[in-house]
């Protein structure tokens, strides 16, 4: 029998250890999902099956281009954020910007040694080795893996074949990191994608600018978003104030014509003759000033959406002129007699009853029912009164943003004045109520005083008897309370000593205004 060698024995029992860590680290890579779980399951592999203590994976941060340790075995939260590193700085830094392992017999006697993390004390080092090799992707050094070794008299022999090793595993480790990060990055584009597909959807079902979750508004909306891409005449119906022009410009932009113009044109604000020339246009000399030929918006509509705003202001000539473009998509230009062809989609806006002027013969009925082809009504906002407050919010937030003003809600009282007025100016009047509002206030919060006197008037709570100077000064004192007892939390003492007055006064204030002041603490 041949003699048992104890060399070989040892080599063998060697090459048993290694390849069993192998395979628990290629296991670990392939179950992990996170590059952060993946690596601290191969330094601790590393530390339980080789005893290679402290083992570090340090990779390069593409945003600062410094060197930062990933994962680390053994060392704490706050030694792991010390070990950052320039590319050439320190051992490890050094071993990535050349692409070169380095072996470090001791690491008390090596001066490039830093010792970042701060782990290893003077006997330590004494009696520790270090090893760290690059880990590559593409011949480029993207990071390193370095390990501690307890020194040994037989160091040289033992560091070579943990560097062999150790070459192996940053080999596996850069497949990984490659592997996860493309993972990642697909991850990233088809977040993406999802939110731009959400974006797109949303822009496609969203009205720019038209504020109103009201039934009525929804109606509204499904009404536009069925007709939007199509070339039929819309009518949008509806009191002065109540977002007509809005529409219009969401009827284009959510149409297929949305690359082309959007021309707008204020019937009622042109006299006859000027109407005529600005709808389609003149040529050099046709009326007195005509001084050069001039494009109608017939014309430079073109291939877009000709918006006709007050249609119902229009005299019976021009009306004449618009059913003819309307019915044959062509025209003339005052002063000539070449034949145009336009390419158009119309939408008409009026708050004018034109069934009443169809029957007094004021508005052509053949002209009417080449309007309203898809009536479009929008109702006024006494009418969706649910809408009130997210409007004025919607205004206060914009004009505060314009006017650099830190004002964050309306208090009480002022959304009551708000959503009792019954606003004959519609939404515009809502926005120009709002915007008045934050020019006047000073404080973070609009409160009644700060919006117009006819909110505050009989009109605008449809009362016969005029605010007299008595309730509105009961009115102004109840907002100060509620206010008070806001800030406070619904504690009556300390919104008593914050309106400098006395508890007393505050509790029979508080029941004299029926306020409830438990509505105010924050639970």
């Amino acid at each position: 029998m041949k003699a048992n060698n104890p060399a070989v024995d040892t080599n063998q029992d060697q090459e048993f250890i290694n390849l069993s860590c192998l395979y628990e680290i290629t296991r670990h890579l392939a179950s992990a999902t996170s590059l952060q779980e993946c690596l601290e399951k191969i330094v601790n592999s590393l530390a339980e099956h080789k005893q290679m203590d402290n083992g570090t994976v340090t990779i390069i941060n593409p945003s600062t281009g410094e060197l930062e340790i990933e994962v680390a075995h053994g060392i704490t939260a706050e030694a792991k954020r010390r070990g950052r590193y320039k590319l050439g700085e320190g051992i490890t830094g050094k071993v990535v910007a050349t692409g070169e392992p380095i072996i470090v017999p001791q690491i008390g006697e090596e001066p490039l040694f830093l010792n970042r993390t701060r782990t290893r004390g003077d006997e330590r080092k004494k009696r520790s080795s270090f090893l760290c090799v690059p880990i590559l992707a593409a011949q480029q050094s993207i990071g390193a893996l370095s390990i501690d070794r307890e020194y040994t008299e037989g160091f040289g022999a033992q560091s070579e074949n943990d560097l062999r090793f150790l070459t192996v595993v940053s080999s596996l480790i850069s497949e990984s990191v490659q592997r996860i990060q493309r993972v990642n990055e697909e991850k990233e584009a088809l977040r993406q994608e999802n939110s731009k597909l959400k974006r797109e959807l949303s822009a496609k079902n969203r009205i720019e600018e038209i504020i109103g979750n009201s039934s009525r508004m929804q109606e509204v909306f499904d009404m536009v978003h069925r007709v939007a891409d199509s070339n039929a005449t819309v009518l949008l119906r509806g009191e002065s104030g109540t977002g007509k022009t809005l529409v219009a410009k969401a009827l284009h932009h959510n149409s297929s014509r949305a690359e082309g113009p959007f021309v707008v044109v204020n019937c009622s604000a042109l006299p006859e003759t000027l109407l005529e020339s600005e709808l389609f246009g003149h040529e050099r000399g046709a009326f007195t000033g005509a001084t050069e030929a001039k494009k109608g918006r017939f014309e430079l509509a073109d291939g877009g959406t000709l918006f006709l705003d007050e249609i119902g202001e229009i005299s019976p000539a021009v009306q004449v002129k618009l059913l003819n473009v309307i019915q044959e998509r062509t025209f003339q230009r005052l002063g000539s007699t070449k034949t145009i062809k336009t390419d158009i989609r119309l939408v008409a806006a009026t708050n004018r009853d034109l069934e009443k002027a169809v029957k007094e013969m004021v508005f052509r009925e053949d002209l009417y029912y080449r309007l309203n082809v898809f009536p479009v009504y929008l109702p006024p906002l006494r009418e969706r009164r649910t809408d009130i407050l997210l409007l004025a919010e919607y205004f206060l937030e914009k004009y505060a943003q314009e006017n650099n003003k830190e004002i964050k809600r309306i208090t009480t009282p002022a959304i009551d004045l708000l959503v009792q007025y019954h606003w004959p100016g519609n939404v515009r009047e809502l926005q120009n109520c709002m915007e008045r509002a934050v020019l006047i206030c000073d404080d973070n919060a609009i409160k009644s005083i700060h919006l117009p006197p006819s909110l505050q008037s009989a009109e605008s709570i449809h009362s016969s008897k005029p605010l007299s100077l008595a309730s509105a000064v009961e009115n102004f004192e109840r907002e100060l309370i509620i206010e008070a007892l806001k800030k406070n939390n619904g504690n009556q003492t300390k919104a008593a000593k914050c309106l400098e007055t006395s508890l007393r006064i505050i509790n029979y204030k508080i029941h004299s205004y029926g306020i409830e002041p438990k509505h105010f603490k924050v639970k």
